[in-house]
């Protein structure tokens, strides 16, 4: 099955004033991390705003992805919803718009079981073809799901990506032990990228690509090379970075550094808010300081 790697750039949804998604202006976006050397696309995760989306809006977000992209790189969709029929739904809609694989974040308002947890990700996995990536974020989701637990998820045929984004070191390094050295896991936490790789990542999820994607191509690169010494000085350069955007938001972080970099990235959708002045100002020293500005 395909394994992604490298760095798998997540696209921002913008929206128009009056509230609607503007697909014009995603498409233009997505483009861009097309273009920034990015090794997968990945619509529809956090920084998409996934949960705020009705079913017509991600349907039309995932072919907007998958139209844009034309075969280029891989495409990584977010499919999540509280219940398994609503996640089976956009499941089997990406797959058969072309999407390559499809993340899945447990989400709940009862807290599941694990038992729960594993019948969900059997149910949904076993009614595409295309692989799947478990998602485990306590912040966002609710959930923390323990390494035994996503062992076992991978016993499901094509269940063979993990991202974990707890933001605790320990947590890569006992999935790593738990696991073994072959399996697929991604880094989900952006301020631990350069530690995520030494702990045997096979690639990392992540906004920044779309303020600095340079920087973090080169990371990857030299992390590959075993070029320890550059690796960490180019993570030193971009870390206070990807401090702020988990700090802020992702989809507040990433579109007023967008507009500070004199390109459009349309309007959030409520409760969502904009960055105040003075945080803007921040991210602008924070930019130019990494040489993004």
């Amino acid at each position: 099955m395909t394994i992604l790697k490298g760095i798998i750039a997540y696209s921002v949804t913008p929206f128009r004033e009056n509230g609607q998604v503007d697909l014009s202006l995603f498409r233009r976006l997505t483009e861009r991390l097309v273009q920034s050397g990015a090794d997968a696309i990945a619509p529809l995760g956090s920084t998409g705003v996934l949960p705020y989306l009705n079913d017509a809006e991600r349907e039309a977000l995932i072919t907007a992805t998958a139209e844009q992209v034309n075969g280029r790189l891989p495409i990584l969709a977010g499919v999540s919803h509280l219940t398994t029929e609503r996640t089976i739904h956009h499941a089997r809609f990406a797959e058969k718009a072309g999407v390559d694989a499809v993340m899945i974040i447990p989400m709940s308002y009862w807290k599941l079981s694990e038992e729960e947890i594993y019948r969900h990700y059997e149910a949904v996995a076993g009614s595409i073809s295309i692989p799947v990536m478990a998602y485990n974020n306590p912040a966002t989701g609710g959930l923390d799901m323990a390494p035994a637990l996503l062992k076992r998820l991978l016993q499901i045929p094509n269940v063979c990506m993990i991202k974990e984004s707890t933001g605790d070191i320990q947590r890569m390094h006992s999935l790593r032990s738990e696991l073994g050295e072959d399996v697929a896991f991604y880094n989900g936490s952006n301020p631990l990228a350069l530690a995520a790789f030494a702990a045997g990542a096979k690639g990392w999820c992540t906004a920044a690509p779309n303020l600095v994607p340079e920087l973090n191509r080169s990371l990857y690169e030299a992390v590959q090379q075993d070029r320890l010494e550059e690796a960490r000085s180019l993570f030193y350069r971009q870390s206070e970075l990807l401090r702020f955007i988990v700090a802020k938001g992702l989809p507040r972080a990433i579109q007023a550094g967008l507009e500070l970099q004199g390109v459009e990235a349309g309007h959030l959708r409520s409760p969502l808010q904009p960055l105040s002045p003075a945080e803007k100002q921040e991210l602008k020293q924070i930019l130019e300081n990494c040489g993004a500005l």
